[in-house]
């Protein structure tokens, strides 16, 4: 008698706002960007080995060049599973997108572990804050319909929430009624995931999970009201995804990385 298959669940890892250069000793506030890359792959691969599939939302260059994302794509080698890719405010989506495409890391919508995910760029030229044009609602209101039977996990950079950081508001996504009024109409929506804020975040809205996650390479005070970094270590997310719909996730630090951040700076 032949025994059923035994299923596992999609295993996911969020990397983001590496904030890469392309000289290698670029660093921001201090914390060389590509040594806490670096560090946080390291730990990844000695806590959870293998994803299935990579997520990254965001801000992957501080400088956009053709070198920083280079550098990237070709760290992600250690890992031997697809990822996707999206702009954040100091990326230039178009050569990201030209770069990401050489390994299939464009994609915008992809069907995987018996989930869907759908990826918007919500970055705005030479602007700090997010948007979703029209059409890129438009996408999302499309790739949603076209699979109402699967769960669906929804990234973007920029937080589409208030997350109580009075500097960060004016610089999260702007038009983030018309995002949720597209999210609303979609049950099968579990998890929207983005980046932009270097810090965890953790709430539930209508039955959606709202996750954001530390960056790879500096953090963000939590709550505060101008801006400020706390000296906690890069980090991660990691998603175990049932085609069932049920997850779960938690944060990881690469708390063996030394580093000495600049916490007097007043930006970045």
């Amino acid at each position: 008698m032949t025994k059923p298959a035994v299923t596992r669940p999609l295993n996911v890892l969020q990397l983001t706002d590496p904030h890469l250069m392309a000289a290698a000793d670029g660093s921001l506030l201090g914390v060389n960007t590509r040594e806490g890359l670096s560090a946080v792959i390291e730990e990844v691969r000695r806590s959870h080995g293998q994803p299935d599939l990579i997520l990254a939302t965001g801000d992957i260059t501080q400088d956009a060049s053709p070198e920083a994302y280079r550098y990237f794509r070709d760290q992600l080698q250690a890992f031997d599973c697809p990822a996707l890719w999206i702009a954040g405010n100091h990326d230039d989506s178009a050569l990201l997108s030209s770069i990401a495409s050489e390994t299939g890391s464009d994609q915008k919508q992809r069907i995987q572990g018996g989930w869907q995910f759908v990826m918007l760029d919500s970055s705005v030229y030479g602007q700090v804050h997010g948007e979703l044009s029209g059409e890129e609602l438009r996408f999302l209101d499309d790739a949603l319909s076209e699979h109402a039977s699967l769960p669906a996990m929804v990234c973007l950079h920029h937080h589409p929430v208030d997350i109580g950081s009075d500097w960060m508001e004016k610089i999260g996504l702007k038009n983030r009624d018309a995002f949720w009024q597209v999210i609303e109409k979609h049950p099968q929506v579990r998890i929207v995931l983005w980046g932009h804020i270097h810090q965890e975040l953790d709430q539930q809205r209508a039955g959606v999970r709202l996750l954001a996650s530390p960056s790879t390479c500096i953090q963000f005070a939590t709550g505060s009201q101008d801006f400020a970094v706390e000296s906690l270590a890069p980090g991660y997310r990691w998603l175990e995804l049932d085609p069932s719909g049920h997850f779960t996730t938690e944060v990881r630090r690469a708390d063996r990385f030394e580093f000495e951040l600049d916490e007097t700076s007043s930006g970045y």
